[in-house]
């Protein structure tokens, strides 16, 4: 039987904790960013329309992760909070529906790999080269991707149950494989045959099967809080309810990314295809500023959300107050080097081609300048955001996100191109973050309401 002493997020000092489960998080995600940022600085070698396709790749790639992350943030509030009610038969149910939840989503994705791959891209460019590569890139992407899913899912129950530890160890060597093999099969080294930008998509959905095959062995293994049994995966439906009654608000919020960038990579396109390159080169860069972040809140959720279970409004408050204090710093950190050396940053994805260059520097210098404004506000807006999840108020985090990128960012963005200067472009996303931040501390304020009344009752 499962030991039922007190589970360390209900007794641990807050801040001791909070490092102790957010540290290896965040250095996790800082590997994968700078996997993300490897991968993209060999696809740009390849050329700039290698790495515009990959770029505009983005949009669909996100909504994958997007439904991996979202359900995995309704495992874990949902299966920590069962922790903390001592609910060991749930924690078990939750554990194996999330399993059958991912080999779903994977057969989701097959689908679209095999259908709509080449229409997206067509939708977005009539480039031949940039069309083929994205399609040989995506489609790899889509097809191959049960190792993304297992490994998020397999990551998810170890976070729940306070061993993050165990859930770095996944994507750190995920990270490490991707970035190794990402040489060797675009450029075809080691005797390998050289596969261009099919090959970056190889090493990565490489890096990830390995990686969730790393996860499943460590729950097995180790988290003695969780019995995986595949008699136990037949489908619950009232713990699949629970689950995306928390996780649909995120993976639609997160998907809502995906809304934003497709609208604005047909905006910057409009003026050229090295706009959408700097906006991608952006979002890889920028995940070393947001990776760490959401690191951050990968520890904090599961704390409060045990705490929440255990109804401990004082753990709760300490944890948001140290994760808003240690997002801030971060964010402060980021600002500084994006206002400081965009140059050095954006010559890190240099192409053989010098004018290639000079454009990515003209355009990309302002563009890391402008946009990094917003990255200290953006900061305390996703401590609240992950705060609404932890709490099952994941419906706030979906209005300010539909908000601020859907209802802001990409009108203003629109509306700052038809005055036909594209520096003027990436002011919406300042503009925006103004609007979140006002929004998110309206409902934030309301949440912790919330949250006296249910202590009272």
């Amino acid at each position: 039987m499962t030991d039922v002493k007190e589970n360390k997020m209900g007794v641990m000092p807050i801040n001791k904790l909070l490092v102790s489960m957010a540290v290896p998080m965040m250095i996790s995600m800082l590997v994968q960013a700078l996997y993300n940022v490897v991968d993209s600085i060999f696809v740009a070698r390849v050329g700039q329309d290698a790495l515009t396709a990959v770029s505009l790749a983005f949009s669909i790639q996100n909504l994958m992760i997007s439904i991996a992350v979202g359900t995995g943030v309704g495992v874990n509030a949902f299966l920590s909070k069962s922790l903390g009610e001592k609910d060991f038969k749930t924690v078990n149910k939750v554990a194996n529906n999330s399993i059958f939840l991912a080999i779903c989503t994977y057969i989701f994705f097959v689908l679209l790999g095999l259908t709509i791959v080449k229409p997206y891209f067509l939708a977005q460019t009539d480039e031949d080269i940039i069309v083929q590569y994205g399609v040989d890139y995506l489609s790899v992407i889509l097809i191959c991707s049960l190792g993304l899913l297992c490994q998020v899912c397999f990551e998810r129950l170890l976070t729940s149950t306070g061993k993050t530890v165990f859930s770095m160890a996944t994507q750190v060597t995920g990270a490490i494989i991707n970035i190794i093999l990402d040489p060797i099969m675009i450029f075809g080294l080691c005797g390998m045959p050289a596969l261009g930008v099919k090959g970056a998509a190889i090493a990565t959905v490489i890096g990830q099967s390995v990686a969730s095959i790393v996860g499943l062995i460590l729950n097995l293994k180790f988290n003695t809080e969780i019995k995986l049994n595949f008699k136990d995966m037949k489908p619950n439906v009232e713990i699949i309810k629970r689950i995306y009654a928390v996780g649909v608000p995120s993976i639609v919020m997160s998907s809502i990314s995906s809304v934003m960038v497709f609208a604005l990579n047909k905006i910057l396109i409009g003026f050229t295809k090295t706009a959408v390159a700097v906006f991608g080169v952006y979002f890889k860069l920028q995940s070393f500023v947001f990776m760490p972040v959401f690191g951050l809140n990968n520890g904090m959720v599961p704390i409060i959300a045990y705490n929440y279970g255990a109804r401990n409004k004082d753990r709760i408050k300490k944890t948001i107050k140290c994760a808003m204090a240690y997002a801030f710093t971060i964010m402060l950190i980021g600002t500084i080097l994006f206002e400081s050396i965009p140059d050095v940053l954006l010559s890190m994805f240099k192409s053989g081609v010098e004018a290639e260059n000079i454009a990515m520097l003209q355009i990309g210098v302002p563009a890391l300048r402008i946009i990094a404004t917003h990255f200290c506000v953006a900061s305390i807006c996703i401590i609240m955001g992950s705060t609404f999840q932890a709490l099952g108020k994941a419906v706030y985090s979906l209005i300010v996100s539909v908000a601020r990128q859907l209802v802001i960012l990409v009108p203003a963005a629109f509306l700052l191109s038809l005055t036909g200067r594209l520096e003027l472009v990436w002011f919406a996303f300042p503009i925006a973050e103004c609007m979140s931040i006002l929004v998110s501390t309206f409902l934030f304020r309301k949440t912790m309401k919330l949250l006296e009344f249910d202590e009272k009752e």
